[in-house]
Formats: structure tokens, sequence, C-alpha cells
């Protein structure tokens, strides 16, 4: 019941709404959390942890408990076997006769033997259960096979130690073998049945996923997990399924605020960030993966995305201990390795986005140079004739005219040689994080500028041709020419804003602005 209440407040957080509504979630949630966490750990674990996926309710049952049957035969073999062997050895040592090391070697070999035989047997008698991608379909499968590896490692274990205790004991008495014999026996039996009993342990716990945090981390619910983690600071340390924390899962799905609780937790993140996944996937390797789209949906431009994917990897690198920067994954990765990997289709769509988008600024910037140019030798009023001075050379408007033409040639030209740049450069995948952010920002930038220069040349040029009584054709078109440079700072302001945000404040999403969980350091 306490599950479905928890996660009903989840649901309830995974939406945008009014703030109050907000606050009421919040309030709601703190008053059934405050009751949760007063129970005993295994009751939140429970509840934390919810129902098994529906996925593997669904499983083929047949094979499940087939599976199930060849464990409880495994488990058979390994006990059976070391009871037989401890019972057989402590009757041959306490019996009367002579050739005790033979009769011990002959009973070491015959137990061994019988061990693979039966082993073998069960597994055979499995082998017609369905297996999918070649991974276990279930976690019953999975111990029946560590089962099976454990017997066999032991038996080419302990064969192997017995050829090497006789052969090296040739000028030994034959008690002083026999001890050694039966200390190898004492020792293969402890640890053989220590390792069985440690595999079934581990594989009869609940393995699925906390239900409530990692869906949670998933989603980016930061003021729900927040206060989850007030209650009950152990869910820092929880793991899923693919051995993933909760930060894990929030580098996975780039959420910067909860990944940003990290920097509140002191050396003690020290041990979390080098988690590794069930694929040897440490954290920096996971923020190397290909963010999804809908996850980059709020950056404009394919460029820009790839220097949002660029920082979070510097990002996380900070974070990571050197040693493990160079790890490799599974699959022979490193986590600079797979980001390359991961993020070449998107290098490439950056690249040609970063064209496209200079080249059109391109055009734009050249036909500004060239009206603005021509505007130099044709100023308002004319020259005169006999000097060649500008009739309105003493007005003010006329100085502006002039200041404003001169400043668009400078900026429009500076723009060009801007995009000319983005369009020459080597589109190495680190030119995303600095170099060509800098270069769109500034050739937007001046591009703009040379816009709102050249209008403003044309409109002043208007006024002193026009006398006292027909200035507001002049005023009317100073007024028309605001709006072209309105309509294009409203069209790019959204490109614009991405880059500012993209190459000067985006690192700052990942420093808390308040300390949320308060979370100490335990004393030592």
């Amino acid at each position: 019941m306490a599950s479905r209440r928890v996660q009903a407040v989840l649901a309830c957080r995974c939406f945008k709404r009014a703030s109050t509504k907000k606050s009421n979630a919040l309030s709601m949630l703190r008053h059934i959390w405050n009751d949760v966490v007063k129970r005993p750990t295994r009751e939140i674990e429970a509840i934390l942890r919810g129902p098994p996926d529906s996925s593997s309710i669904e499983q083929d049952n047949k094979v499940v408990a087939g599976w199930a049957v060849t464990v409880t035969k495994l488990q058979k073999v390994i006990f059976e076997h070391v009871e037989n062997m401890t019972f057989e050895t402590n009757r041959l040592i306490t019996s009367v006769g002579p050739s005790k090391v033979q009769k011990l070697h002959d009973l070491i070999s015959q137990s061994l033997v019988e061990m693979h035989a039966t082993a073998q047997n069960i597994t055979k008698d499995s082998s017609d259960l369905s297996m999918q991608d070649n991974k276990p379909v279930s976690n019953k499968e999975h111990l029946a096979f560590e089962l099976q590896k454990l017997i066999f490692k032991y038996i080419a274990g302990f064969y192997d130690k017995t050829k090497k205790i006789i052969s090296t004991s040739c000028h030994l008495m034959e008690d002083q073998v026999v001890q050694r014999l039966q200390n190898g026996i004492v020792v293969h039996n402890k640890n053989l049945k220590k390792e069985a009993q440690d595999q079934i342990n581990k594989h009869d716990r609940e393995t699925y996923s906390s239900r409530v945090v990692f869906i949670a981390a998933e989603m980016g619910n930061t003021n729900f997990l927040v206060e989850l983690i007030r209650g009950y600071p152990d869910l820092i340390w929880k793991v899923n399924d693919n051995n993933q924390s909760i930060f894990h899962v929030a580098v996975k799905h780039r959420h910067a605020d909860i990944y940003s609780l990290l920097y509140e937790m002191g050396t003690m993140k020290h041990l979390i960030t080098p988690l590794r996944d069930d694929d040897e996937n440490n954290m920096l390797h996971l923020v190397g993966t290909c963010a999804k789209q809908n996850q980059l949906a709020d950056v404009s431009g394919v460029a820009l995305q790839m220097q949002r994917e660029l920082s979070w990897f510097q990002e996380v690198k900070k974070m990571v201990p050197p040693a493990y920067r160079l790890q490799k994954n599974k699959d022979g990765l490193t986590p600079r390795e797979l980001f390359t990997k991961e993020h070449k289709e998107l290098v490439t769509q950056g690249e040609k986005w970063m064209k496209e988008t200079a080249s059109q600024c391109i055009v734009v910037g050249a036909l500004i140079a060239t009206i603005v140019f021509a505007a130099t030798f044709t100023v308002p009023g004319g020259y005169n004739q006999n000097n060649g001075i500008p009739f309105f050379r003493s007005k003010a408007t006329f100085v502006v005219f002039v200041v404003a033409d001169a400043i668009s040639l400078i900026l429009s030209s500076a723009s060009i040689l801007l995009f000319l740049s983005i369009l020459t450069s080597r589109y190495d995948e680190r030119d995303f994080l600095e170099s060509l952010s800098l270069k769109l920002l500034f050739g937007l930038a001046t591009l703009f500028l040379s816009i709102a220069t050249m209008l403003i040349a044309f409109g002043v040029s208007f006024l002193p041709l026009y006398k006292k009584g027909l200035l507001w054709i002049p005023i009317l078109i100073c007024v028309l020419v605001a709006l072209p440079a309105i309509l294009y700072a409203r069209l790019q302001y959204r490109l614009f804003v991405n880059v500012i945000r993209s190459r000067f404040l985006f690192s700052s999403l990942f420093k808390p602005r308040k300390r949320l969980i308060c979370y100490a350091n335990p004393q030592v």
C-alpha cells in the first residue's frame, strides 16, 4: 500500500503544474515518506523496489521452472559431494590398514569423476531450455550456469592440486602425505561449499530495480529524489539491475540538477563515480553514449547539440578520478573512444548544419556590404559640383549617416570573415566545444549589428531632405525601418540565446545553487 502511495506521488510530480500544486505534492510526499522511513530497513527497501516488471512476470513459466529444477539439482550435487568427501575421508583416516595415500587418491579421483558426470548430465538435460540473445532469460538460469562453472573449476583445480601433493611428497612419510591430502580435502570442501552458498545467496535476492528511485532519476524528478534522500540517505548508494546508481542514470539521461547533487557529497562522491555497470561502463562511458533526441530537443542546431554533449563529457571527466578515465568497457572501448564512436553521426550532421548556416549568412553579409559600400558614394543631398563636398556635411544627421554606414560596412565584412572561417574549419569534434560556437556567436552578433546600423543609416538619410511640416515622413520611415531589425532579432533570438547559454552558461548548471540534501561525510 505504501509503495502505491509513494509511486502515486511520483506520478503526480511528473508534470509541470502550478507552484501551489507542486508545493502540495511535496508536502504530501514528506508526510508519506516520514512515515515510511520509520519502518525497518527491509520494509523500506521493499516499498522502494515495488513489484517486479510485468515482463518478468510474463516470462515463460516452463522455462523458468526448468532452470529452477536445474539449480536445485546442481546444489544437491555440490553439497552431497562435500558431505560424502568429508565422511569417506574421516572413515579412511580412522581405519586400520596400509596404502591410505592410495585410497585417498582413489577417493578423490572417484568423487571428482562422479561429480563431473552428474553435473554434465544435469546441464545436458537442461540444454533444450531456450536462450534469448545469448543472455540468461531468468535469474535461475544465470545461477545454473554459475554453479556449473564453479563445479568444473573446482574439479580441475583440486585434481591438479592432488597430483602436485603426491608428486612432491616422495621424500615424506606416509602419515605426512595423508595429512597433506586430508588438509587439501578439507580446504576443497570448505571453499566449494562457501562459493556455492555465496552464489545462491547472491541470486536469491530480489534484483529488480528500485522502481521509484530510478524512474525518478530517469525522468529528472530532482525535488522528489531530494525529499527521499533527506529522509533516507542510503538511497545514494543504491544501484539498479545494471549496477548503476541514481547519478549514473541521471548522467545517462542528461539531468544536470540530479548530477549536481554529487557536489554536495564531498569526497564521498569518489566512491560513486567509479562504479561500473554490468557492461563495465563507468560514469564517463555513460556520458559517452549519445543522448536521445528528446533530451537534445531544447537545443536548436545540431552543432550546438554536439557542443552540449561535449560539455557534458568534459564535466563528468572532471568528476571521475583520473585512473578511471582510460578504463575500457566490455567492448574494449575507453570513454573517449566510445564518445567518438557514438557521436560520429552527430558530428557529420553538425558539420552540415554549420556549413549551411554559414553559407546563408555569408550571402546576407555580402549583400549588406555591397549596399552600404555603394551608399558611401550616394550621400543624402549630393555633392557640391565645384569642390566635391557634401551639401549637408554640417548637419548632425549627416554625421550619423556616415558613421552608421561605415560601421555597417566594417561589421558586415567581419561577419563574412567569421562565417568563412566556419566553412574552412576542420570540424574535429573538439572544435564544436569552443571555436565553432564562438565563431557562430560573433558572426551572428556582427551580422545583426551590421543590419541594424545599415537601417539606421537608411533612416537618418531622409531627415536632412525634409523641412519643417514634412518631418513626419522621415520619422515614419525611421520607425518602419526598425521593423526588419526587430524581426531579425525575433527570428534569431532562440539560436543566439542557445549559443550564449551553451558556450558561457551551461557549465553553471552543474554547480548547485544551494544545498539540497545537506549530505555530510561520515566521521572516521
